[in-house]
C-alpha cells in the first residue's frame, strides 16, 4: 500500500472551526490575520491522508 499525505489550508472570516471545515480533518496549526486590533481572517493548516492505488 502507498499512502500520500498532503497539507491543505482552510480560511474563514468567521472562526477557526469554519476554517477547519473548509479545509479538512487533522489540524496542525492555527493562525489569524489581525487588522486594527481585530481578527479579520482565521486560518487552519490541516493534514489529510488517503490511499494511492499502484
Amino acid at each position: 500500500m502507498v499512502a500520500k499525505v498532503i497539507e491543505l489550508v482552510g480560511s474563514s472570516s468567521h472562526n477557526w472551526e469554519e476554517a477547519v471545515s473548509n479545509a479538512g480533518i487533522e489540524v496542525s496549526n492555527f493562525t489569524a490575520k489581525i487588522n486594527n486590533g481585530s481578527i479579520t481572517e482565521y486560518k487552519a493548516n490541516v493534514h489529510i491522508a488517503f490511499s494511492v492505488h499502484q
